[in-house]
């Protein structure tokens, strides 16, 4: 199952308070049906049906059926850059 770093918690829950998301809703990664494996995060009010939630310290993320499945055990950290731009990261599991 995804984790999520302490960094991550902390900008995801800054993403949402700073959206239209009401307090239910969460961050969605979903496969890309590119033939490529890659992801699509957006901001999301619910998580849809069949999508795996992950919430911790206040962040949520709901993660697609088939990402849940490329994903595994892997750990979703974000960086942010100075002009506060991020980018999310994925590495293996501990």
């Amino acid at each position: 199952m995804l984790t999520l770093t302490p960094n991550a918690t902390t900008v995801i829950r800054s993403l949402l308070d700073g959206s239209e998301v009401p307090d239910s809703g969460g961050l969605r990664i979903a496969s890309t049906n590119n033939g490529q494996q890659a992801f699509t995060v957006t901001t999301a009010p619910t998580p849809e049906a069949g999508d795996q939630v992950v919430e911790d310290a206040g962040a949520r993320v709901f993660v697609e059926t088939s990402a849940a499945t490329a994903l595994g055990d892997t750990v979703l950290d974000v960086d942010v850059d100075e002009q506060g731009n991020v980018q999310f990261l994925l590495t293996a599991g501990l």
